[in-house]
């Protein structure tokens, strides 16, 4: 976790100890002046309140707005919204991603329930109290949008009359040769499973065991250490066969090995070496033994950062990659994600071969759990930017609703992603389905089968060649 996410964590829980101190007080008055019966009540009812409707991490206010630059080179168009529908100001730009910047403001409904967009056949959902700049990913839409014929409607909420149209324009980047970089298992699959199963030239490299938290394990009788080992063998083996699914053979997919949560220690001190926080493992070529080629880091199997930038620098060198698929630096906070990137910007400085294009990916946010919002199968509107980003390119390619639930069922073959939920989540999530109306798929209990499966993937695009 980023510093700024621990951050921002840190606030929330102290605004919550606050809050329930102060209602702590008001109850202890209410016992004393009223009724010791009404204490027991309101305890219940407040649970329930905040379980429904306070319980999710957003850590901005709902008046916020997302702060967004797009490049020179993507098209800026003023439109209006009329009569429900998108009305352009001149000719609609060549472009296949659509992006509109619109003011968005919630009723009184939206407050309680979640507000949203009905774009055409699609919806975004934004968050309860939404009061500001938000952006609607329109990919996918742009006959309608240029036809005249494309509805705009907002539900628990009211959409200013005018925006503005981004219009970015990209080559199908799954045409060329891809080498994404993971560093759990299942985040390939999460990020990029349309894109890669359409691909013809792709290899998935997973940079860690993913290890840690195997409680569940625990439950066969196993120790600490050896639920941990299980849970790595599993998950790594997930690395190689779920890619199968989306029509990526063994032979590139690549599992290095390294321990969750260890690589930013790792970067720290580049020649040390970190083994397992909880397998009691320190040898990375213990899943190893599947890989379809020899590393540096089998010579000795140490878990140290210059075993693993070598390792990115001969995947390169084999597999020649034109694009690379890798976790957003700015916006994806988890502390292995933004260690992977950095990881293979260090491996392309001292490689000869130079891809030319990164798209970056984002499973985790600093500023909202939930993004995605919504419910599954609909589209994928711009994250939350409380803070400025790099004024990156967008790419949004779209998944049918085959390819949607095939997405779903290679996330149902992750071990992680399996097993019931714990029972505080499942009193939540039906608290939240009948008082908030919220919905989640029948693929999976898991959360990501809500915010992966998806009618968009969503790219930020940068280039990187020499």
């Amino acid at each position: 976790m980023s510093a700024r996410k621990q951050l921002l964590l840190k606030k929330h829980r102290r605004a919550k100890r606050i809050a329930l101190l102060v209602a702590l007080l008001a109850l202890l008055v209410v016992g004393v002046t009223l009724a010791w019966w009404l204490v027991p009540l309101l305890l219940v009812l407040g649970w329930v309140a905040h379980e429904a409707w306070f319980a999710d991490h957003l850590f901005y206010r709902g008046s916020d707005d997302y702060q967004y630059a797009f490049p020179d080179d993507a098209a800026s168009q003023a439109v209006s919204i009329v009569g429900g529908r998108v009305r352009l100001s001149g000719e609609l730009a060549e472009g296949e991603t659509l992006v509109l910047a619109l003011r968005v403001r919630h009723g009184w409904l939206g407050r309680w329930l979640d507000p949203f967009v009905e774009v055409g056949d699609d919806r975004q959902d934004f968050e309860r109290g939404v009061n500001g700049l938000r952006y609607l990913n329109l990919s996918g839409q742009r006959e309608r949008l240029a036809s005249g014929e494309l509805a705009l409607r907002g539900r628990r909420c009211r959409l200013a009359g005018e925006g503005e149209l981004h219009v970015m324009r990209n080559p199908d980047y799954s045409r060329q040769r891809t080498l994404i970089l993971a560093p759990h298992a299942d985040d390939a699959e999460l990020a990029a499973f349309g894109y890669y199963s359409r691909c013809a030239d792709v290899a998935i490299v997973t940079l860690t065991q993913g290890e840690i938290e195997a409680e569940a394990y625990q439950r066969l009788g196993l120790s600490q250490a050896a639920a941990a080992r299980l849970k790595g063998r599993l998950r790594s083996w997930d690395t190689l066969a779920v890619p199968l699914w989306g029509g990526v053979p063994a032979s590139h997919c690549v599992q290095l090995g390294y321990y969750c949560l260890q690589l930013p220690q790792m970067a720290a001190q580049p020649m040390q070496a970190f083994g397992s926080r909880e397998s009691g493992e320190s040898d990375i070529r213990s899943v190893r033994q599947h890989n379809p080629l020899l590393l540096p880091g089998d010579q000795d199997g140490a878990p140290t950062w210059h075993n693993l930038v070598a390792d990115l620098v001969a995947l390169l060198e084999h597999y020649r990659p034109e694009v690379v698929i890798t976790p957003h630096p700015e916006l994806d906070p988890h502390a292995d994600h933004v260690a992977t990137t950095q990881a293979i910007v260090q491996a392309i400085a001292l490689s000869s071969c130079k891809p030319d294009t990164a798209l970056f990916y984002a499973n985790h946010l600093h500023d909202n759990d939930r993004w995605p919002m919504g419910p599954a199968g609909m589209g994928i509107a711009l994250p939350p930017a409380i803070e400025a980003l790099p004024a990156d390119r967008l790419w949004s390619p779209l998944l049918d609703q085959a390819q949607q639930l095939d997405k779903a069922m290679a996330l149902g073959m992750q071990h992680d992603l399996q097993g019931p939920l714990p029972l505080k989540r499942r009193l939540r999530r039906w608290l939240q389905h009948w008082l908030a109306g919220r919905r989640w798929p029948a693929s999976g209990e898991n959360e990501f089968f809500r915010k992966a499966v998806r009618r968009h993937e969503l790219f930020w695009v940068r280039r990187i060649g020499s």
